[in-house]
């Protein structure tokens, strides 16, 4: 519910603190009080569009902050949280409105655009009066209305479901159809494709080991020459064996009368020289394997340029030629295969299809039920609202199947006849604006048990009745009270008395000293002003003790 409002510079308010409550609450006061200011200063907050004669004169901008305490799963949360926003504890809607035109949006001290803080707004509030065109007037929520009013949320949800997955099976279809459509005209280029692939028979990490080996081949000579010196200077006569053998021997003569002594020197000696005739060894060995062999460097090169031309020609890298193949592999296989796939995918398209068919089928049946009863339930209301000439009809429009959307078959309309007789057509075009609120409210009420904004607020509902019709208006909007919260906007000393709570607005004092014009300002009424309120609204300018005493009796009749 709203829970509070706050002014600044707003026309002719220039200041206002406002807390609100549950139940039904009255806003009155004399013509030309400034009530509207009030609803458009609201309506600024949830999102209504920009106006820069709002702004208060003299004032550089003005700004409205709405906060409203709902349930934790109340959808406006939901929208906050689907943009990434901050949804806890009370949701703060505040907008500013600069004279120069512009305009800003926060949630929750949050920048947000008006789009979003518009549609967090209509989850919040509704706004019904006879100029109003959302809500219950659009066409476009008619059938999630009937859906709801007739419990029948989830059987929708699940239509939906299966309209998705309709889609998306016809949509496998035919991805396949014309991937198969584009592999048949391209066969006999796979096959070519394949064939070289499968001659070349590339292998991952060929190419790193071929450029290796290549640049080995390349170098051979000069290691090869720095491998002969290498072992010269191990093996020569001159080289490091020969002289360890020579030092080897010097020591060994003079072993024995060293008494131990060079003993590790001689061993370490035999150790080098065991090592020496390995690394001769490897050296050899390396030399042999490095013979230049041009024949060998040729099919290496040669091997090489085939695999590097392959990956430029088909624009990937050489390892990957392995998998492009394979991957061709596949396309032809699909070609080959093709057909059963694309068999088995058109049928499973076509259960999707009928399992959606009968599911919205289904619906409509149930929908057209829901529009019988939700017929009765605002007749029931129209007698009382003196509108029992007119009829209301909720006309549900079977589509054919080639018409058919995530909602299913159904085209849902509110549809009106004031007079026996008269066509019926929809509430905007056809009723008056007295009568329009009045078949709002009819509506409202019968669909109260099924949910609505938490804050509802009807802008002159009662204009154009008077008496017991003023008094049956007053007590639906107590009972939509029941489960919502309700402020109403009325000029109706019944509508008034029957509310729990009394705003009366009007023109007193003057604004802030720029130009000492006269300002709006909204007082609470505790018991005894409203009573005088009444009576005022009963007797006109002079308030007689008729007057006091009717109004007692509007008040004790209330809730």
């Amino acid at each position: 519910m709203l829970s509070a409002l706050s002014i600044r510079d707003i026309v002719l308010i220039d200041r206002l603190e406002l807390a609100l409550a549950r139940g039904l609450c009255a806003l009155t006061g004399e013509t030309g009080a400034g009530k509207s200011i009030l609803l458009d200063a609201l309506g600024l907050a949830i999102g209504a569009r920009a106006d820069a004669g709002l702004v208060g004169q003299g004032a550089e901008q003005g700004s409205v902050t709405a906060v409203f305490d709902v349930p934790d799963d109340h959808p406006a949360r939901a929208i906050l949280r689907d943009d990434g926003l901050d949804a806890e504890g009370e949701l703060i809607l505040r907008r500013v409105q600069a004279k120069d035109g512009r305009t800003r949006a926060f949630i929750n001290d949050q920048a947000v655009s008006v789009g979003l803080l518009r549609q967090v707004g209509d989850a919040l509030v509704e706004i019904h009066g006879q100029h109003d065109e959302r809500g219950l007037l659009d066409p476009s929520g008619h059938r999630a209305l009937l859906d709801s009013f007739g419990g029948l949320d989830a059987a929708a949800a699940e239509v939906r479901r299966l309209w998705n997955a309709a889609a998306e099976a016809r949509l496998a279809f035919t991805e396949h159809e014309a991937s198969l459509a584009r592999a048949r005209a391209e066969q006999d280029y796979l096959r070519h494709v394949v064939g070289e692939l499968d001659e070349l028979s590339p292998e991952p990490g060929e190419e790193t080991k071929l450029a290796e080996e290549r640049a080995l081949m390349m170098h051979s000579e000069k290691i090869a020459g720095d491998l002969a010196e290498a072992a010269d200077a191990i093996s020569s006569d001159s080289g490091l064996e020969a002289r360890l053998n020579q030092a080897l021997r010097r020591l060994s003569r003079v072993a024995e009368q060293a008494g131990g002594r060079l003993d590790q020197a001689i061993a370490a000696i035999d150790r080098t020289l065991v090592e020496a005739a390995e690394a001769r060894d490897e050296i050899e060995r390396a030399m042999r394997s490095l013979e230049f062999d041009p024949a060998r460097l040729e099919k290496a090169e040669t091997r090489l340029f085939a695999l590097r031309a392959a990956g430029r020609k088909h624009n990937v890298a050489v390892d990957n030629l392995a998998a492009l193949a394979d991957r061709l592999r596949e396309q032809l296989a699909d070609i080959e295969g093709g057909e059963v796939k694309l068999a088995r995918l058109s049928q499973a398209a076509d259960a999707a299809r009928a399992a959606y068919l009968k599911a919205a089928e289904a619906l409509s049946a149930q929908r057209i039920k829901a529009a019988a009863k939700l017929d009765q339930a605002v007749a029931r209301e129209l007698k009382p609202l003196k509108l029992d000439k007119a009829t209301f009809r909720t006309e549900v429009n079977v589509l054919a199947a080639e018409d058919a959307g995530p909602d299913g078959l159904d085209r849902v309309s509110f549809l009106i006849s004031t007079n026996p007789g008269a066509p019926l057509g929809p509430l905007i075009k056809i009723a008056s604006g007295g009568e329009l609120s009045r078949f709002v409210l009819a509506l409202k009420v019968a669909l109260a048990s099924r949910g609505s904004a938490p804050t509802l607020i009807f802008d002159e509902v009662d204009a154009g009745v008077g008496g017991a019709v003023a008094e049956a208006v007053g007590r639906r909007l107590a009972e939509l009270a029941r489960t919502a919260q309700v402020l109403v906007v009325t000029h109706s000393p019944q509508v008034a008395a029957l509310a729990r709570h009394h705003l009366r607005i009007s023109k007193g004092g003057e604004t802030k000293a720029r130009n000492a014009r006269v300002a709006t300002r909204v007082d609470v009424l505790d018991h005894l002003d409203r009573r005088e309120e009444i009576a005022r609204m009963l007797a006109g300018a002079t308030v007689t003790d008729e007057a006091r005493a009717a109004a007692d009796r509007l008040i004790e009749n209330g809730p």
